[in-house]
């Protein structure tokens, strides 16, 4: 298990984040992105795609739900949730398919239920002070241990 408080005071140390978050990734990696509107969980996501795919343009999927990015070793599922009215949606939009051939960032992971992986890195977002408390969890052996060596060393 990996259990890690992040505290960002600003929103270039949460695109800081993303891009680290971004050079660990493999193929099969889930990121449930967790917290109210207007925590981060969007910048975090839009800076782990840039610094995974380069300088592309990274519009938030609210309407589509879902938008793809081609990185080089995988491709990236950018998950929007938010508008999701049964959990049972997310197989219209190809979730199995991003949990085991690409690696997905989820936000709002809550309107998935029972289906979210059990093995997803789990990001919680909430206010605290003048920044944000960022929380990183897994029960991924993989995962935790990429995790454990960018950030606890």
């Amino acid at each position: 298990m990996f259990n890690i408080d992040i505290y960002t005071t600003s929103e270039a140390e949460t695109t800081a984040l993303g891009a680290k978050l971004s050079h660990i990734a493999q193929q099969g990696d889930c990121f449930a992105l967790f917290g109210t509107l207007g925590m981060g969980k969007s910048v975090l996501a839009r800076a782990f795609i840039q610094s995974a795919c380069g300088d592309v343009d990274v519009p938030s999927p609210t309407f589509t739900l879902v938008q793809l990015y081609d990185a080089p070793d995988f491709c990236i599922y950018h998950f929007d949730l938010y508008r999701l009215k049964s959990a049972e949606e997310i197989f219209e939009l190809g979730m199995e398919e991003a949990l085991y051939e690409g690696v997905s960032l989820i936000e709002w992971p809550d309107k998935m239920g029972g289906y979210l992986p059990k093995s997803c890195a789990r990001i919680t977002i909430t206010p605290q002070g003048a920044g944000r408390n960022i929380n990183i969890q897994t029960s991924s052996p993989s995962l935790a241990e990429r995790l454990s060596k960018e950030f606890c060393q």
